[in-house]
């Protein structure tokens, strides 16, 4: 009868272990540095100034995991203008970093925040507008809400909560826009954003929103859920020499007194019912009217 003798060698399991781990490292070094980073989501908001003027860029960074939303601080930040590295910063607490920068030249220019060498968070960027306007260019100031169509009514009730990326544009509107903007007016879009996120999402959405439907391309403004927010957002403009911004389009009451309370145009479209339009505003019963009304 054979007997079979297996010799065991004391500390084997661990030897080849440490071989296997060697060689990973050896063939991947990356591998487990990127495994300590976490993804990470970098939100812009548009900003505007006039050219040899400092414009104030300022952007967000935070952490998506489930519905827990956490902002990331103390995390190197680069602005990035014409594929360059024009200013670097650090996020605060709160996630939020401020880059100031100073164009030269007039016109619309996309801008880019990335992470910058960072050993807690993976590469990630974003994107928003700088708007290098003149102040002696005319501007409209155009409520997001005069451009969506009328949701058609359901008899079935509505399930969740309505999302603004779903809903569809006004006919005409943005070619009419794109009518206005090709050779004489300059524009902002007004959107109302919750006090969560400071506007960053709202601002983001606005964006791929007129991006999808191809209206022109212009200075998105959030502001926060405040009745008197507009009509200060306004003075701020004038005070700091935006005389320009002279004519509101927008759907709701509340949105054309501002700009008549300061003895400036306002238009609603499209028509409302009656009782619901301000003394001395003009009414378009459609975007195609809006031109005869300017």
């Amino acid at each position: 009868m054979a007997v079979r003798v297996t010799a065991t060698i004391p500390g084997t399991p661990r030897l080849v272990l440490f071989f296997l781990l060697f060689s990973l490292l050896a063939l991947h070094p990356g591998r487990l540095d990127a495994a300590e980073k976490s993804s990470a989501t970098i939100l812009v908001k548009d900003a505007l100034t006039a050219p040899g003027q400092s414009a104030t860029i300022e952007a967000k960074l935070v952490s998506r995991r489930l519905l827990l939303i956490a902002a990331l601080g103390g995390e190197p930040l680069e602005l990035v203008v014409n594929g360059t590295v024009a200013a670097t910063t650090m996020t605060g607490g709160d996630g939020r970093a401020f880059f100031t920068y100073i164009p030269k030249a007039p016109g619309l220019t996309s801008v880019q925040v990335r992470v910058g060498k960072s050993p807690r968070v993976l590469p990630t960027e974003g994107h928003a507008n700088l708007a290098v306007w003149e102040k002696r260019q005319p501007i409209l100031v155009v409520e997001l809400a005069s451009l969506f169509e009328e949701p058609v009514p359901s008899r079935m009730p509505p399930v969740g909560m309505a999302v603004e990326s779903e809903r569809k544009p006004m006919s005409e509107a943005a070619d009419e826009l794109g009518k206005l903007t090709q050779f004489y007016y300059r524009i902002i879009y007004v959107v109302s954003s919750s006090a969560g996120m400071e506007g960053f999402q709202a601002s983001s959405e606005v964006r791929d929103w007129l991006k999808k439907h191809k209206f022109p391309t212009g200075y998105v403004m959030t502001l926060p859920p405040d009745p008197k927010a507009l009509g200060t957002k306004i003075d701020e403009f004038h005070a700091a020499g935006w005389k320009t911004v002279k004519v509101g389009i927008g759907r709701s009451k509340a949105y054309a007194e501002a700009f008549l309370q300061r003895r400036l145009d306002a238009i609603i479209v499209p028509e409302p019912t009656k009782g619901d339009v301000p003394r001395k505003a003009k009414v378009a019963k459609d975007w195609k009217e809006v031109r005869k009304k300017l």
